[in-house]
C-alpha cells in the first residue's frame, strides 16, 4: 500500500488539507509507492508564517552557534547516508552509488556553511576622516524559499538551505513532487541537529505552491533550479514582486575533443558524463564536438560498443550503471527526441529505445542512444533532452568548435580535452559558459567556489552556493560613525568629505 507523505511546518509533520495529492513512483518498478499532498496557498502561508515567527530569534543567534548546528547536521547526514541514498534511489531511480555521490556533494556545502563566523565577517576602516570610522555588515534577508528539481532531491536543497540558515535566514523548501521523501529526512535531521522549530520548513506541492511562494509578501528571496522556461517565468514574476532571485535553468553542455587528445581518455569521460544518472543532470555532457573526422571516427568507434553494453537496472543492483528515467512521460519524451533525430537525418549509431530489464518491464527504463553527424539545426542539438542521448558533431578546426559552443542558447558548462596548454587557455578565456573543464568533463565547482551558468542557463545576478551564495542570502549594511567630542562644529550644509 502506498504511504502518505506530509509537509514539515514549525518543526513537526503536518498533513495536507487541500484535498489534492500526487503519486510518487518507484521508476524502476513503474509502481506508485507513496502519495504526496499538494499544498494550497493557505498552507504555504502557514509555512511562511512559521518561518517569519522564527526569524527574529534565529537572526539574533550568534553565527558560531548557527555553525554548530551545521556541524551536528553534517554528522547526522553521514550517519544516515544509507537511508538518504535509499530514498533518493527509490523515488528518483538513480543507482545507489550515484545517490551516495549526490549526497556527498551536498555535504560539501554543509561543510562550507560550518565556516559561518569567517564567511560573515564584516569590514572595518579606522579613521575614514578625522575621528570617523566606517564598517560594513552582512545581515540576513528574512524568510527565503528554495524550489528544487527532481534530479537531485538531496543535493540541490543542500546547495541552498545550509548557507541560507547559517546566514541567519529562515527557510521554506518546495521540493519536487516526483521524489519528496529526501526533503522530509533533511528536515528531521536538521531538527535533531538542534535547529529551532520553524527555521526550516518543507511545503509539498506543484505549481500552486510555487506561485504562492512567488506571490507571498513575506518571502524575501527565491532560489530555483529547473528547466529554462520555468526559470525564466519564475524570475520575471518574482522580481516583479520585489524579491531577490537566483534561477538556474537548463543546459546543453559541449565537450570539445581536439585532435591531440587521448581518444580513450575522452571516450571514458564521455561515457560517464553523458549517461551517468541516465543523463538527468544539468551538467551532463550531451554534445561531443570532435575536431576533425579522424577524432570523430575514433570516438564513435570506442563509444558505440560500450554505449550498447551499458548495464541498466534498478538502483539497488550493484552492477547497474544506469537506472530508469523519472517518469513514463519523460521516458517517452526522450524517446521522441531519438525518433526526431533520425527523422532529421542524424546517424543513429546506438538505439536505446528497445532496451528493457527482465523482471522490470513496467519500469521507466530507456537504453542509451548515440548519434553521429549531428547538425546545428537539428532539435536534438538545439534543445535540452535531459536523458541518455549523446550527440557527436564534427567540425574542421578549433575556431569552428568554439563558435559552435558560443552560438548555443545555453551556457551552463563546457569542457575541452587536449594536451595543448595554449589551446586550453584560449578556450577557458573565450568560451561563453559559466563553468569550464579542462580534461574534466563535468566541472561542477567545489563548495567553496560557486555554481552557475551564463546565457539562458541562469537568471539573476548570483550563482549558487560558495561565496556567491553568502552574498545572495545576505544584504550589505554600511555604517559611518563619529562620537561626540567637546568641540562642536555646528551644522554643515555641504557634501561630507575627508578632512
Amino acid at each position: 500500500m502506498a504511504s502518505m507523505l506530509h509537509h514539515w511546518i514549525g518543526g513537526r509533520p503536518v498533513a495536507g488539507r487541500s484535498g489534492r495529492f500526487g503519486d510518487v513512483y518507484n521508476p524502476a518498478l513503474g509502481e506508485v509507492i507513496a502519495r504526496v499532498p499538494f499544498a494550497g496557498a493557505d498552507e504555504v502561508a502557514v509555512a511562511v508564517s512559521a518561518a517569519q515567527a522564527a526569524f527574529p530569534a534565529w537572526a539574533a543567534t550568534p553565527a558560531l552557534k548557527r555553525a554548530r548546528v551545521m556541524f551536528r547536521f553534517k554528522a547526522l547526514l553521514e550517519e544516515h547516508a544509507d537511508e538518504l541514498a535509499g530514498a533518493i534511489s527509490r523515488e528518483h531511480g538513480k543507482v545507489l552509488a550515484d545517490a551516495h555521490g549526490e549526497l556527498a556533494r551536498g555535504i560539501e556545502v554543509v561543510e562550507f556553511a560550518c565556516a559561518a563566523p569567517q564567511l560573515l565577517k564584516g569590514e572595518y576602516s579606522d579613521n575614514l576622516g578625522t575621528a570617523i570610522d566606517g564598517y560594513a555588515l552582512r545581515q540576513p534577508l528574512g524568510v527565503v524559499a528554495g524550489i528544487t528539481p527532481f534530479n537531485f532531491p538531496a543535493m540541490v536543497p543542500l546547495w541552498m538551505a545550509p548557507l541560507a540558515l547559517v546566514c541567519g535566514n529562515t527557510f521554506v523548501l518546495k521540493p519536487s513532487e516526483r521524489d519528496p521523501s529526501a526533503s522530509l529526512l533533511l528536515a528531521r535531521l536538521l531538527q535533531e541537529a538542534g535547529l529551532p522549530e520553524g527555521v526550516f520548513n518543507v511545503i509539498q506541492g506543484d505549481r500552486v505552491a510555487v506561485e504562492a511562494l512567488v506571490a507571498h509578501p513575506d518571502v524575501a528571496a527565491l532560489s530555483f533550479v529547473g528547466s529554462t522556461p520555468i526559470a525564466r517565468t519564475l524570475y520575471a514574476a518574482a522580481t516583479a514582486a520585489g524579491k531577490r532571485v537566483q534561477a538556474l535553468g537548463g543546459a546543453k553542455n559541449h565537450m570539445v575533443v581536439m585532435p591531440d587528445a587521448d581518444p580513450d581518455l575522452a571516450a571514458d569521460a564521455l561515457l560517464g558524463a553523458a549517461y551517468g544518472s541516465a543523463g538527468e543532470r544539468c551538467m551532463a555532457i550531451s554534445v561531443a564536438v570532435a575536431v576533425g573526422d579522424a577524432m570523430a571516427d575514433a570516438l564513435v568507434a570506442r563509444l558505440a560498443p560500450r554505449v550498447a553494453a551499458l548495464r541498466i537496472g534498478p538502483g539497488e543492483w550493484t552492477e547497474a550503471e544506469m537506472g530508469p528515467l523519472i517518469s513514463r512521460e519523460h521516458r517517452d519524451r526522450v524517446a521522441g527526441y531519438v525518433e526526431a533525430g533520425v527523422a532529421e537525418g542524424a546517424e543513429l549509431v546506438v538505439d536505446g529505445r528497445q532496451r528493457s530489464v527482465p523482471g522490470y518491464e513496467a519500469g521507466f527504463f530507456l537504453g542509451a542512444s548515440l548519434f553521429d553527424r549531428v547538425r546545428p539545426e537539428m532539435s536534438i542539438y538545439r534543445e535540452e533532452i535531459f536523458g541518455p542521448v549523446l550527440c557527436v558533431m564534427r567540425v574542421p578546426d578549433y575556431e569552428s568548435a568554439l563558435a559552435l559552443v558560443n552560438g548555443h542558447l545555453y551556457g551552463n558548462g563546457g569542457a575541452i580535452f587536449t594536451r595543448d596548454g595554449d589551446c586550453a587557455r584560449d578556450f577557458v578565456s573565450r568560451v561563453q559558459v559559466g563553468m569550464v573543464g579542462v580534461n574534466v568533463p563535468i566541472p561542477v565547482p567545489m563548495a567553496f567556489h560557486s555554481f552557475g551558468g551564463w546565457k539562458a542557463s541562469l537568471f539573476g545576478d548570483h550563482h549558487i552556493y560558495g561565496p556567491e551564495g553568502v552574498r545572495f542570502y545576505t544584504r550589505l549594511k554600511t555604517v559611518t560613525e563619529r562620537w561626540p567630542t567637546s568641540l562642536r562644529a555646528g551644522a554643515e550644509f555641504t557634501m561630507p568629505t575627508v578632512r
